[in-house]
């Protein structure tokens, strides 16, 4: 990966990651524990990014979030290795 890649990378992931950093830290404990998840789903989102990068990574973020609800699945359910 060029330098360049990897910098456009960064900061392509950089505000996301300061978005879920932000409801880690201010929301969730509002909110209690209550996720269905391991990893929980903010966490899943963050790992997601870095191993992914941006567009994927937000993807599948997005889509754990969707299956998140009282009807859905729950227990470990990790991040997919990249290919």
């Amino acid at each position: 990966m060029s330098n360049l890649h990897a910098w456009l990378r960064k900061m392509l992931i950089f505000p996301m990651v300061l978005l879920i950093k932000f409801y880690q830290h201010a929301i969730s404990p509002w909110l209690g524990s209550n996720c269905r998840y391991t990893p929980t789903c903010s966490h899943y989102m963050l790992e997601a990014l870095h191993i992914h990068g941006p567009l994927k990574g937000l993807l599948l973020g997005l889509k754990r979030i969707g299956r998140c609800h009282p009807w859905g699945s729950h227990g470990y359910d990790p991040v997919p290795p990249k290919n």
